[in-house]
């Protein structure tokens, strides 16, 4: 049984995001993910005129006369959500959990795809497989997807992407869309080889989460911090102005380093943060997407 705060929950989340598809890029979601692709639909007899290289040489060779394949614009897509539940999503100093918002972003992407008629799966991973949830269709199964992910409590607390994308690859057959949703604080470098063979076979959209504090210091004294995957305790002096500005710079480097990895896979990224509106992010990457095509 669920208990009512997480229905609760559910229920605000279904209401906001059902709300912000609705409101903000209804139609831009079909004018960029949909038409991929084209999917045999039957034959007819070919007519002077027809494209030689449709013929279907097999019924051409059965009837004793030329037929043709037909062929119509593939609109069913599959969607994939492969969100980072590790222990470092357990982290938010603006409201909202760094995991309750890619659960939230997740519940957006998950109507807009099930208002075309798309089917969503899940995956959620930490430094091991959590969950597969197959590909369906429907709000039902959206809103199974949405408990899912805000009633996930993870096994495993570190974080292993080439694992996840391995996976991934393995139990998604056909083209798909797949939304790679994590706080990608394991760095970039090591997982553009994966990311590249997986961007061979699907669309991977790479969507990063964020929270304010961990890009910069609070002027705040000695702080004691705790590695949420490692458990490794260390203190800051945080009142001195240059480990504030090293701490920033660094981050600020590896921001940097993580989007040149996505650039050299030819990943497009979209990033969020748990101190802002995420819909404008989602809205700015639908127009840029749609400008491409």
């Amino acid at each position: 049984m669920l208990d009512k705060e997480l229905l609760a929950k559910i229920k605000q989340i279904q209401i906001y995001t059902s709300h912000a598809v609705n409101a903000s890029f209804a139609g831009q979601y079909e004018s960029v993910f949909k038409g991929r692709g084209m999917q045999f639909e039957d034959v007819r007899e070919y007519v002077a005129g027809d494209d030689v290289r449709d013929i279907d040489w097999n019924v051409t060779a059965r009837e004793g006369k030329a037929y043709i394949k037909r062929f119509v614009e593939e609109r069913e897509m599959t969607v994939i959500l492969a969100v980072d539940m590790s222990a470092s999503g357990n982290f938010g100093t603006a409201g909202k959990l760094k995991k309750e918002l890619a659960a939230e972003l997740c519940a957006v992407l998950a109507f807009a795809a099930t208002r075309n008629n798309d089917k969503v799966g899940l995956v959620i991973f930490s430094d091991k497989i959590e969950l597969f949830v197959p590909p369906k269709k429907g709000d039902k199964h959206v809103l199974r997807l949405i408990r899912e992910l805000l009633g996930f409590e993870e096994k495993g607390i570190g974080t292993d992407i080439n694992m996840a994308l391995d996976y991934i690859g393995r139990v998604t057959r056909k083209r798909s869309t797949i939304f790679l949703v994590s706080d990608f604080l394991t760095g970039g470098s090591e997982f553009v080889k994966p990311l590249s063979l997986l961007k061979r076979r699907h669309d991977v959209v790479a969507v990063t989460v964020r929270d304010g504090s961990e890009m910069k210091l609070a002027a705040c004294g000695i702080v004691e911090f705790t590695d949420a995957e490692t458990g490794e305790v260390f203190c800051v002096d945080c009142s001195d102005k240059n480990i504030r500005q090293q701490f920033e710079l660094m981050n600020v480097n590896r921001f940097i380093n993580l989007h040149n990895s996505f650039t050299s896979a030819k990943i497009d990224c979209i990033d969020v943060n748990t101190d802002r509106p995420y819909i404008n992010n989602l809205v700015s990457f639908f127009h840029k997407r749609r400008k491409r095509r």
